[in-house]
């Protein structure tokens, strides 16, 4: 049953996909001021999904078990747990820089949704068998490795512009732009190809990729309405994404997508029988994916998704 009071971009059933929405809707700071987040969020998207699904909904037997797949899921909670707790961190200089209250009360919302994020992707480990005494340790042994070589530098470059450069819009496009921006399309993919093997941990990517498409939109209109007052940032503001992006290149973050694709297409391989027909997009199996496939589409929507938000920024030429 749907509430009309909670916004559609924020209900379970109505909001669009991770990708859809991050590239077409439009949200401001004042539009998702902390009245809005409490609506919205806990009483809307969150409603009896407090882990970010139903309490009945559970992982397949065959994730659950020791195998590929299992290997590919909890690699990749490990890794979002870490990136979604640096995020956490890197927006408390956020909030202590936001120039207003609706961008105060905005980037204080999503150090909120960040660090639930975090909560959910690891503690989502604990029903794939990892026993809670050990899911801090087993984070770190699954993802200490790309923590230190993904990880890291971009938290070191987002530190650098927030906390030793205190320049707020800077942060605003790092996190916009550079982190979520690149890692967001990712997250819709593993939506669409953990729902038969995993559809609670594909529920606890639905519920974060409806939390992101307000983070990036409203991150857009944050560095939009700025440029519109400041244009004489915008130089500045294009050669960080530049530097951003000759960062990310040096990132082996292609090669940690591959491993994890290459042990999900062994577990596929392996049951097909569960993927039956199931289209992971319109007209295109799952069961008939390639593990090149679905990292250049996870790639393309990246692309698109960018174009479109930078255009909307008015930082084109950055494309």
């Amino acid at each position: 049953m749907t509430d009309a009071s909670i916004p559609p971009e924020a209900d379970w059933d109505r909001a669009p996909s991770l990708v859809d929405g991050a590239g077409s809707l439009e949200l401001t700071a004042a539009d998702c001021d902390l009245r809005y987040w409490l609506r919205a969020v806990p009483q809307g998207t969150l409603r009896g999904k407090v882990l970010g699904h139903d309490e009945d909904v559970r992982p397949h037997e065959v994730t659950r078990n020791p195998g590929p797949l299992n290997e590919a899921l909890t690699q990749e909670l490990a890794f979002r747990s870490i990136a979604e707790d640096k995020a956490t961190r890197a927006l408390g200089h956020m909030v202590a820089l936001a120039p207003d209250t609706a961008t105060l009360e905005f980037y204080t919302t999503q150090l909120m949704d960040e660090a639930r994020h975090a909560m959910v992707f690891r503690r989502h480990l604990l029903s794939l068998g990892v026993p809670e005494h050990d899911l801090f340790a087993t984070v770190d042994r699954l993802a200490a490795a790309d923590r230190d070589a993904v990880l890291v530098p971009l938290e070191n470059l987002g530190l650098q512009v927030l906390r030793d450069e205190r320049d707020f819009i800077g942060g605003v496009v790092v996190l916009t732009i550079l982190v979520e921006g690149v890692l967001a399309p990712a997250a819709q993919l593993s939506e669409l190809k953990w729902r038969v093997f995993d559809p609670a941990a594909a529920d606890v990517e639905r519920g974060a990729g409806i939390d992101e498409i307000r983070h990036l939109t409203v991150g857009s209109s944050v560095a939009r309405e700025h440029l519109l007052a400041h244009p004489e940032d915008k130089e500045r503001l294009l050669d960080l994404i530049t530097r951003g992006r000759a960062l990310w290149e040096k990132l082996p973050a292609t090669e940690m997508t591959l491993r994890r694709e290459t042990l999900f297409q062994k577990g596929l391989d392996a049951h097909r029988d569960l993927a039956g027909d199931y289209e992971i997009w319109p007209g295109r199996r799952l069961a008939d994916t390639t593990v090149e496939e679905r990292v250049e589409t996870a790639h393309a929507w990246s692309e698109a998704m960018q174009r479109k938000r930078l255009i909307y920024m008015g930082l084109e030429e950055a494309i």
